[in-house]
C-alpha cells in the first residue's frame, strides 16, 4: 500500500451504512421526503404514487414561463444499448420543456459517455463550451476544482439539499462547495439465466452468494455448457469497467482507495493490498485459467454482453434493470430459432442483489449524472444565459423528469421522484426495478477528488488488461496501478 499527501482534501461519506446515517442525520436540519431506515422493495413500493407534483409551476418559480433567453446544453446522451422506451423518454423531455418556455432557444447536444469528458475538457481549453452540462457523476469535481464551474446547488432551482443523496451531493462538492445538482441515482444488480443455471447443474433461482462463487460458477458454466459464465467488461478508457469491477474490488475488501470506509480520508492508496490484488486475481481466473468468460472482454462494453445474453452464450452478468427492456427490444429483431432462443433468455432473467466478498461485505457503484453552470469565461460567446439555465436545471432535476429520464434503467436524482405516479407506474411495469432500487443503501459514492475520472477510466481498466493479457502478472499490474495513482495525485502524469 503506498501513502501519500492530500492536502486540503475533504472528508467524504462512503458505503452503505455510512449513507444510511448521513442521509438521516440531515432530519435534525430539515426532514428528508424519504425513510431510508426504512429503505426495501416494500418501502419504495408504499410511496410510489403518494404525491402530485406540478413541474411548469415549481419552475416558473425560479425563471418565468414566458421568460426570453437562449441556452446551449450538452448532455450524455442514450446510446446503443440503452431501450427504446429511454429514447422516447428524452425526445418528451426537450419537447415538453420547449413548450412549457417557448421563448427559450436551447441548442442542444447529445453525446456519447465515452466522449463526453474528452471533447467537454477540449472545449474548455478553447472557451467554447455550453452554458449548462450534464456529466457522469465522477466528472463533476474534477471540473470544479480547476474552476470552470459557478456554484450551484439545489436551492438555487427550488428545491432543497435534503431532496437529494447525500452520496450523490458529495460527488458535486468540493472544498466545501456545491457546483452542481444530481440529476439521477444508480445502482446495478446481478443478472442470471436461470435456464443456463439449471442445465449446468446449478440452483436456478440462487444466484451466486460470494464473488468467489461467480468464479466457481463461470467456470462450472463454461466446462458443462461450453459457453461463457461471466460477462467480465475490461475495455479501456470506458466507464462500464469501473462499474463492474469496483463491486467485485471492494467486496474483496479492496479499493482505489479507501472509499469504500464509513470516513475515507483518500490518503493511503489500496490498489495495490493484498485485498485488491485478491480480487483482480479473481478476473484473472476468469479469464485466463479457466476460460471461462468472453474471449472479447477486453473490447466488451455491457451493450456487447446484451445480445450474448439474449441468445443463451452467456450465464451472468452485472447491469441496470432496463436490460430487460433492451433484451425486449433486441427479441424484436430476432427470427427462426434465435427468436426462440432469445424470448428463452428473458422467460429465464433473473436479477440479485451484487455478491458479497469472503467477509460478507456487499457494495455496488453509487452511480448518475450531475448538471452544472459553467462560468461564462469559459462559455462560447462569453455569456451564460442564467435564468434559462436554471430553468432548465429545475426542468431535469425536479421529482417528475428526474424520474422520467431514469425511467428504465436508474433511480430519480430528487428523492420526491419515488414518491409520484410515474414511480407507481414504473415498478408495475419495469421489471426488476425494486431489486436494483434495493442496492442503493449499499452504493459506493466514487472518490469525490479531480483525479477521480483518469484514475477509474484509464488506470482501473490498464490494470486489468494488463493481468489479463499477462504482460504483467497480477501482482506487477496491481503495484503499477498504484504507482500511477500515486503519480496522478502528486501531479505527474501517466
Amino acid at each position: 500500500m503506498t501513502r501519500i499527501p492530500l492536502a486540503g482534501t475533504v472528508l467524504r461519506g462512503a458505503v452503505s451504512t455510512a449513507l444510511i446515517a448521513s442521509l438521516m442525520s440531515v432530519s435534525a436540519r430539515a426532514a428528508p421526503p424519504v425513510d431510508v431506515s426504512k429503505w426495501s422493495s416494500e418501502y419504495v413500493r408504499s410511496i410510489a404514487g403518494t404525491k402530485d407534483f406540478d413541474t411548469a409551476a415549481d419552475c416558473a418559480k425560479v425563471t418565468p414561463l414566458d421568460y426570453k433567453g437562449r441556452l446551449t446544453f450538452w448532455y450524455q446522451g442514450v446510446f446503443e444499448g440503452d431501450p427504446d422506451l429511454l429514447r422516447q423518454y428524452y425526445k418528451d423531455f426537450f419537447a415538453t420543456f420547449r413548450k412549457t418556455y417557448p421563448n427559450i432557444q436551447l441548442e442542444e447536444q447529445a453525446l456519447t459517455y465515452n466522449d463526453l469528458l474528452d471533447k467537454f475538457r477540449t472545449a474548455l481549453l478553447g472557451n467554447a463550451g455550453p452554458m449548462v452540462v450534464r456529466l457522469q457523476i465522477l466528472g463533476g469535481v474534477e471540473f470544479a476544482s480547476k474552476g470552470y464551474l459557478q456554484e450551484l446547488k439545489p436551492e438555487d432551482v427550488g428545491y432543497s439539499t435534503e431532496d437529494f443523496w447525500p452520496g450523490a451531493m458529495k460527488s458535486d462538492t468540493w472544498k466545501s462547495k456545491t457546483y452542481g445538482i444530481p440529476t439521477n441515482n444508480e445502482t446495478m444488480a446481478f443478472i442470471w439465466n436461470a435456464d443456463v443455471f439449471k442445465r449446468a447443474g446449478l440452483d436456478p433461482e440462487k444466484a451466486p452468494a460470494t464473488w468467489d462463487d461467480v468464479v466457481k460458477y463461470s467456470k462450472q458454466i463454461h466446462d458443462k455448457l461450453g459457453i461463457s459464465g461471466y460477462g467480465l467488461v475490461a475495455r479501456k478508457n470506458a466507464g462500464n469497467t469501473p462499474y463492474r469491477f469496483l463491486p467485485q474490488l471492494w467486496g474483496y475488501g479492496g479499493g482505489v482507495f479507501d472509499e469504500a470506509t464509513q470516513h475515507p480520508t483518500y490518503g493511503q492508496i489500496e490498489l495495490n493490498s493484498a485485498a485488491s490484488k485478491q480480487a483482480l486475481q479473481a478476473s484473472y481466473d476468469m479469464y485466463v485459467r479457466d476460460k471461462s468468460v468472453p474471449v472479447s472482454a477486453l473490447t466488451n462494453q455491457q451493450a456487447d454482453n446484451q445480445p450474448l445474453f439474449l441468445a443463451g452464450q452467456l450465464g451472468m452478468m452485472i447491469s441496470h434493470p432496463s436490460d430487460y427492456d433492451v433484451m425486449q427490444d433486441l427479441k424484436k429483431k430476432a427470427t427462426g430459432s434465435d427468436l426462440l432462443k432469445a424470448q428463452t433468455a428473458i422467460d429465464n432473467m433473473r436479477y440479485g442483489l451484487i455478491p458479497t466478498g469472503p467477509d460478507g461485505k456487499r457494495a455496488v457503484v453509487f452511480g448518475g449524472s450531475n448538471i452544472h453552470i459553467l462560468k461564462p469565461e469559459y462559455v462560447d460567446g462569453g455569456k451564460v444565459d442564467q435564468a434559462a439555465a436554471k430553468a432548465l436545471i429545475c426542468f431535469w432535476t425536479g421529482p417528475e423528469w428526474s424520474l422520467k429520464m431514469a425511467y428504465a434503467g436508474s433511480n430519480p436524482g430528487n428523492l420526491n421522484g419515488f414518491k409520484t405516479k410515474w414511480m407507481k407506474e414504473r415498478l408495475e411495469t419495469t421489471k426488476f426495478l425494486d431489486v436494483s432500487t434495493s442496492m442503493l443503501p449499499y452504493g459506493v459514492p466514487f472518490p469525490a477528488i479531480p483525479e477521480t475520472p483518469e484514475i477509474m477510466n484509464i488506470v482501473v481498466p490498464d490494470m486489468l488488461q494488463n493481468a489479463l493479457t499477462g504482460t504483467m502478472t497480477v501482482n506487477q499490474a496491481a503495484e503499477d496501478a498504484a504507482k500511477k495513482v500515486k503519480s496522478i495525485m502528486t501531479g505527474g502524469s501517466l
